[in-house]
């Protein structure tokens, strides 16, 4: 046999188990569209969450969040400082990655997940002290229910 095509071969299956080997890892590197204010500490933190949590991050710094939370469909009333699409799914306010991951395995019926207002402790919000608080899932009509719950009631 050809040492050459010997090489070459060996050459090949090297690069596809290389390629086979990476390929979930760049394949569970999600794009997660945010849209924030651009003077938002709280925002930028969370981001800097996403990041160190296997998500690409495309900030989008706008003006005025909520005509940004308006225009992509999130419910008023669950309405914070920062907005974020990533597979079909809307993100609302401090949402930690984690959830985020688990709503991205599960796909379920559902416009996306919300964390409201702005508890102490979320992803974003780090403090010594830490606010119990739920991530919902919700539908664009504004109807949801708990997915997640953090700290005592």
């Amino acid at each position: 046999m050809n040492s050459r095509f010997v090489t070459d071969r060996r050459r090949l299956r090297a690069a596809s188990a290389a390629m086979l080997l990476a390929g979930p890892a760049i394949a569970a590197r999600e794009v997660i569209e945010v849209y924030n204010s651009p003077n938002c500490g709280c925002c930028n933190k969370w981001t800097e969450h996403l990041r160190a949590n296997a998500f690409e991050v495309k900030a989008h710094d706008v003006g005025d969040t909520s005509v940004s939370r308006a225009m992509l469909g999130v419910p008023v009333a669950l309405g914070t400082c920062h907005t974020g699409r990533v597979g079909g799914y809307l993100i609302e306010g401090h949402v930690p990655a984690k959830d985020i991951q688990r709503l991205l395995r599960e796909r379920p019926g559902a416009a996306g997940l919300a964390v409201p207002g702005m508890p102490r402790g979320s992803p974003g919000m780090e403090a010594d002290v830490k606010d119990p608080y739920d991530v919902l899932v919700f539908q664009r009509d504004g109807r949801y229910a708990i997915y997640q719950c953090y700290g005592a009631r």
